[in-house]
């Protein structure tokens, strides 16, 4: 296995400041003695590769982030703190559309069986 170019750490190195912790927490905002801190479930993923055909500096690869709201820390002036969870509604329409679909699969299939069983 050959040895990493200097390419591919100056990738690493950038894939790296950007999994910084503010691709998570928000910057809080404050209003009328509350402050709201917004905080995301983030991932990321990625690859580097290339032939051994190829000389040292052609490698090829592809990073990807995905950040979907969590939820905000709710923080009173009197201390009190509290978790308030986001509403994912494309998760909640994606789950719709699922069900409709194997719903109407199930009615196709069941018409097609009574129209062989006759």
């Amino acid at each position: 296995m050959s040895e990493p170019t200097s390419e591919t750490g100056d990738v690493l190195l950038q894939l790296a400041a950007r999994l910084r912790e503010n691709q998570v927490f928000g910057p809080p905002v404050q209003r009328d003695g509350v402050t709201v801190v917004p905080v995301a479930h983030v991932r990321a993923g990625g690859g580097l590769g290339g032939a051994a055909h190829r000389g040292p500096h052609e490698t090829n690869g592809g990073f990807g982030f995905v950040a979907r709201p969590a939820g905000a820390w709710i923080v009173e002036d009197s201390g009190a703190v509290r978790w308030q969870p986001a509403v994912d509604v494309t998760r909640i329409a994606m789950l719709g559309h699922m069900t409709a679909a194997a719903a109407l699969f199930l009615l196709v299939m069941s018409r097609r069986h009574q129209e062989r069983v006759g």
